[in-house]
């Protein structure tokens, strides 16, 4: 690392701390020519691969501001919003690729934004998934049904008949 005052190209590191959860090291540094200290902050970068080919940083902003048109008039505040992406963030860091697709980062979002608020996440997967007829609504809202009754009764959860048989089966056999 360049030392800021004299511009030597070599540094010794004295001591590093991570910030932020991991995302961020500290590391206190001492240039080996002139000998003052200075600190520099390492953070990994995450990258967005935008269908044009075209790479830019992920931010959390852009998130925030594509979901907040869909919760336009629903009651989901700022506070939401800025939880929500963070937790895209930590999804898409946790796959532990540097380079994500704009594809993948829509994905992240929706999974959240259904447990926040139905209707923006049909608002959001319909331009998301260019939905392009009443089926496709029809079948998004059939799906949420679907997982609302499964959430109030877990008895309906599809097993195969093979299963509830083989239950009963003599297991000496």
């Amino acid at each position: 690392m360049r030392c800021p005052y004299c511009r030597h190209p070599d540094s010794r590191v004295t001591d590093s701390r991570e910030q932020d959860e991991g995302q961020v090291i500290r590391r206190r540094r001492s240039c080996l020519e002139c000998g003052r200290r200075f600190t520099t902050l390492e953070e990994a970068t995450l990258a967005v691969i935008k269908r044009s080919g075209v790479t830019e940083p992920f931010s959390r902003l852009k998130v925030v501001n594509g979901v907040r048109r869909a919760c336009q008039g629903r009651p989901v505040d700022e506070d939401d919003l800025a939880q929500l992406a963070q937790a895209v963030e930590e999804a898409i860091r946790a796959t532990g690729v540097a380079e994500v697709p704009s594809d993948d980062v829509g994905l992240a979002i929706l999974g959240p934004l259904r447990d926040l608020d139905e209707v923006a996440y049909l608002r959001f997967a319909s331009v998301y998934q260019a939905f392009s007829s009443i089926e496709d609504f029809e079948k998004a809202i059939l799906d949420l049904r679907s997982e609302h009754r499964l959430a109030a009764d877990p008895s309906l959860s599809t097993t195969r008949p093979d299963d509830s048989a083989s239950s009963r089966k003599d297991p000496r056999r």
